[in-house]
């Protein structure tokens, strides 16, 4: 059945090792002289571009007005180095963004719209759902929360389907693609029934080895997440704080 773990990621990660890999994240992203530059900037992209555009909407933006703004702040963004202010900072990343948003939006008001379409920098990279940005937007139930939760909630959203993207890529490149798409269900929720025989069956497996397996895959998937979530924090501690939080944003 599915693998646990990739060859170089097992383990868990020393203070030494974490301080080398993970804040550096953020710092590579600001430092355009870096050959890892490009890499850490489409990491930090790829987990906040969504939750900055969902903000954007519930600011009362119309949706391509709202893509073009998150574009727009994330060409701001790098072309100003803010980044550099939140090396200092060394605070929740997240929350350092929301505010450079907030102000960015403000300024906007006072400006003509967001620059139109095909003008975009050629720096800064896109999201490859970019485009499904709107239906998972219009997709998400409304709730009565403070604007700063909804975009948390949307943050610890992008964390998980991140991790679980990346835990479907790990599976396929082993091989084990029909087994995962048989177990992705079971990482949200536990079996009914008989259903571990049931879905063993096709693998010549019985029900011990299915919750083995999903017991497996559980695992390297909090791994996963703990990763994203370590990309813009600055110590081991933190990291908990964070997992704890996202628990309580999607189960609150």
């Amino acid at each position: 059945m599915v693998s646990n773990q990739s060859d170089d990621e097992s383990g868990p990660r020393t203070a030494a090792q974490f301080a080398t890999t993970h804040w550096s994240v953020v710092l590579a992203a600001g430092d355009s002289g870096s050959e890892d530059s490009g890499a850490a900037l489409e990491k930090l992209c790829q987990t906040y571009w969504y939750p900055l555009y969902a903000f954007a909407r519930r600011q009362g933006h119309a949706p391509e007005d709202a893509q073009d703004l998150t574009q727009a702040f994330f060409e701001r963004f790098l072309e100003k180095n803010y980044l550099k202010d939140v090396a200092r900072e060394r605070g929740r990343f997240r929350s350092f963004l929301l505010a450079a948003l907030r102000h960015f939006l403000a300024d906007q008001r006072d400006r003509t719209r967001a620059a139109k379409r095909g003008g975009r920098a050629s720096f800064v990279p896109l999201l490859d759902d970019e485009a499904d940005a709107e239906a998972r937007y219009q997709g998400e139930p409304s709730r009565a929360e403070a604007a700063e939760r909804l975009f948390d909630r949307a943050w610890a959203q992008t964390v998980m389907r991140s991790a679980l993207r990346r835990l479907g890529a790990e599976s396929a490149s082993a091989g084990k693609a029909a087994e995962f798409a048989a177990l992705k269900p079971f990482l949200s929720r536990p079996p009914e029934g008989n259903e571990y025989d049931q879905v063993g069956e096709p693998f010549g497996s019985n029900a011990r080895a299915i919750a083995m397996a999903v017991s497996r895959l559980r695992a390297r998937y909090r791994e996963l997440v703990r990763e994203r979530i370590a990309d813009t924090v600055a110590t081991p501690g933190e990291v908990e704080e964070e997992m704890r939080y996202l628990i309580d944003l999607l189960t609150g």
